[in-house]
């Protein structure tokens, strides 16, 4: 890991309402950074979609599962790097559930068995009966292959 990542007081109250406003699903979202500030880019979860679509290969719904459309996910990319910042974290929700990185949440932020942004930090919000539970956020360790709480590194 190059650099420990500081997420602002104010971008933790923004994804907190997020996760709060699509309960009783999941929310999801990316952090982008510029020298001077941290934005945060609500995404569509696209899951109930993607459910709606193939039941049989995408067996869960936006209650338990997320999925940012790619298209939107470019945008952001794209957008950040023409304005001179970067992608600093990724964010979703657990529905009445704890905060964790599944396995699910790997397979969906890596790409054969690497993370597309290998420095971002991994933000999980757990929103149980309607409110804030708490919020965890993991890394990606080279060596271990897998994310870890960032408190462990």
């Amino acid at each position: 890991m190059k650099y420990k990542i500081q997420i602002s007081k104010n971008v933790i109250d923004k994804i907190g309402r997020h996760a709060l406003n699509t309960y009783p699903d999941e929310c999801c979202g990316i952090v982008t950074q510029n020298k001077t500030d941290q934005a945060v880019h609500e995404c569509t979860n696209i899951q109930n979609r993607l459910h709606a679509e193939d039941p049989a290969l995408h067996q869960r719904d936006a209650r338990t599962a997320y999925a940012i459309d790619r298209k939107e996910a470019e945008k952001i990319f794209s957008d950040a790097k023409a304005g001179g910042a970067e992608v600093i974290a990724f964010y979703h929700s657990h529905t009445d559930h704890d905060a964790y990185f599944s396995e699910t949440d790997k397979e969906v932020q890596t790409i054969l068995g690497e993370p597309e942004f290998p420095d971002a930090l991994h933000i999980v919000i757990s929103v149980k009966d309607g409110k804030l539970d708490h919020i965890k956020s993991f890394l990606w360790d080279g060596d271990k292959l897998d994310f870890i709480p960032a408190d462990d590194l």
